[in-house]
């Protein structure tokens, strides 16, 4: 399991957790990317985009008062 801190980049975290998901992280293996939510519309298209590239979405929650975590299984 490995984890990402994507908080820095605030709105622009879509196309580095791609990224890490396709050249990081090995296939069957856990990520967990963390990130700010603003307002809210950054969770169900971070849940889209990790269903489109074909990976599995495995928990998505509440880290603190502005910031989100989901848990993602990168599939082969």
């Amino acid at each position: 399991m490995v984890r990402y801190d994507l908080r820095h980049l605030h709105d622009n975290f879509y196309d580095r957790m791609l990224e890490l998901l396709e050249k990081e992280v090995k296939p069957e293996e856990v990520a967990i990317f963390l990130f700010e939510i603003g307002d809210f519309s950054p969770i169900q298209k971070s849940a889209d985009l990790i269903k489109e590239a074909g990976h599995e979405l495995l928990n998505s929650l509440k880290f603190n008062e502005v910031d989100w975590t989901i848990v993602v299984r990168r599939k082969k």
